[in-house]
């Protein structure tokens, strides 16, 4: 029985984000979480929380069951909401910025 956990606004582009998503996906969650743990980038941080608060629910649900075998079975990386903000450009003008932020939705279960 698979469990589901979900990150939502975390301000980051979903592109950064989808870069550690695709180097966890269908990995064992211990290494997941070993891989994460070892990763520079600042978003393998709420990540690797994530992929644990997901294999807490797993062991919510199925009480008993051997926990070694837990494999990422999917995560997806979904765009958010855009802050947009101006910037001052040159001769009166100004440039837009637009800060992303991404959903993330992990999904374990055992092999």
């Amino acid at each position: 029985m698979e469990a589901v956990a979900k990150l939502k606004n975390y301000p980051t582009s979903p592109r950064k984000m989808r870069l550690l998503a695709d180097l966890i996906r269908g990995m064992k969650v211990e290494k997941a979480l070993a891989v994460l743990e070892h990763n520079t980038k600042h978003s393998s941080v709420p990540l690797a929380k994530l992929v644990k608060s997901a294999a807490f629910n797993w062991k919510a649900k199925n009480e008993g069951a051997d926990e070694n075998a837990l494999v990422v079975k999917t995560i997806m990386v979904d765009g958010g909401r855009t802050l947009k903000r101006m910037r001052p450009a040159p001769q009166g003008r100004g440039y837009r910025v637009r800060k992303r932020s991404n959903h993330v939705t992990v999904t374990v279960d055992a092999i």
